[in-house]
């Protein structure tokens, strides 16, 4: 095994089996608006029509990150308490592999991950269960590279540092775009960061390049430019998602919630791909997403465009074998990779349809 190789072994491990509160990020002062609903007393569910069970009551610790999507606008609005009459504990984390570990040590309830950390979860028996697609990720993850390092083209990087976090959607489609390109992995020097230390990396010059997202994707723009992104990458067979995943002790208790979690942020979602620009016009609409995310307001009209957002009739179809072999196929490109060690034989128990409602 290369040493490249073992560090991202060492990676998925803590990733995924570490537990404690370091890998809980609470949101920053510019989110005290969504902090101070987690304060809110809750309400009886019986109001919402949930199930009479005792996690029915219970506040739901949701964990979510940065990405720009439309739902973070329900997210901002408290929909989502006000929809379900519970109370909800938002968690910020900056990766899908912390937030796997937080669901595997029990502290969070349902997380939003990509497509990759749910392929190596799935593969190492994380008791978790994707049942809503946020997104097919596009132009909202991209490679950038630092204009002073003079790389103009994908055999350029060659013997250049590239930031990622380790089991992440960017280092899968770092990793398949070098691939596609013939590069070897080995031949660049791919370096674990949170994008919070990617972005300070950067404005030091520590690195080259990196294959990140919002908000830490508008700020190295600014002094780089774009290689490829994950529209370009899965064009070439390697499409990555954004996911909700829950617990499947809490989903089993909490049907209904799911159900009403799943209604809100599609209504969202759809009320944008309905008429983009007048979903933009509205001024609050943006602020409030940029202020959730932490992005420029400037920028959110871009990053939204940046995703397909699925609709639930295609969803339906998706969250059954489809995306289940999607999950595999992600297993066997990482472990052709050398990263996981081995590929379950069928990913249906990590994938439901079952919270969708079309009407």
């Amino acid at each position: 095994m290369t040493k490249q190789n073992k560090l991202f072994a060492a990676g998925l491990t803590a990733g995924i089996v570490a537990i404690g509160a370091g890998y809980v990020y609470s949101q920053s002062n510019s989110q005290s608006q969504t902090q101070s609903q987690n304060q809110a007393t809750p309400t009886s569910a019986s109001a919402a029509g949930n199930t009479s069970t005792a996690d029915s009551k219970q506040a739901v610790t949701i964990a979510y990150q940065t990405g720009v999507d439309p739902a973070k606008l329900a997210q901002a609005d408290k929909t989502y308490e006000q929809t379900t009459q519970r109370d909800i504990n938002w968690r910020k984390f900056d990766t899908g592999a912390d937030v796997v570990a937080a669901i595997s040590a029990g502290s969070i309830d349902i997380g939003n991950i990509g497509s990759s950390p749910l392929a190596a979860a799935a593969t190492k028996g994380v008791p978790l269960q994707v049942f809503l697609v946020t997104s097919e990720i596009g132009e909202a993850e991209s490679l950038v590279v630092r204009n002073a390092s003079n790389i103009k083209t994908p055999q350029d990087l060659i013997g250049k540092k590239i930031a990622v976090p380790y089991v992440s959607t960017t280092h899968y489609s770092l990793l398949a775009a070098l691939k596609h390109w013939n590069i070897d992995p080995n031949k660049v020097t791919i370096i674990n960061l949170r994008p919070p230390e990617i972005n300070a990396a950067w404005e030091r010059g520590d690195i080259d390049a990196t294959y990140v997202w919002e908000p830490v994707l508008s700020k190295v723009k600014a002094t780089g430019h774009v290689l490829t992104t994950s529209k370009e990458v899965a064009s070439w067979g390697s499409p990555t998602y954004d996911l909700w995943v829950a617990r499947k002790d809490f989903a089993q208790k909490n049907p209904d919630f799911l159900k009403q979690f799943v209604k809100i942020s599609t209504d969202a979602t759809g009320k944008y791909s309905q008429d983009p620009k007048a979903f933009i016009g509205n001024a609050s609409n943006v602020q409030k997403i940029a202020q959730i995310t932490g992005s420029t307001p400037s920028d959110i009209s871009t990053l939204l465009a940046g995703n397909r957002y699925l609709p639930v009739s295609e969803q339906q179809t998706l969250l059954q074998k489809p995306f289940a072999d999607n999950i595999r196929k992600t297993a066997e490109f990482l472990k052709s990779q050398g990263k996981v060690d081995t590929v379950l034989a069928d990913y249906s128990d990590f994938v439901t349809n079952q919270y969708l409602d079309s009407k």
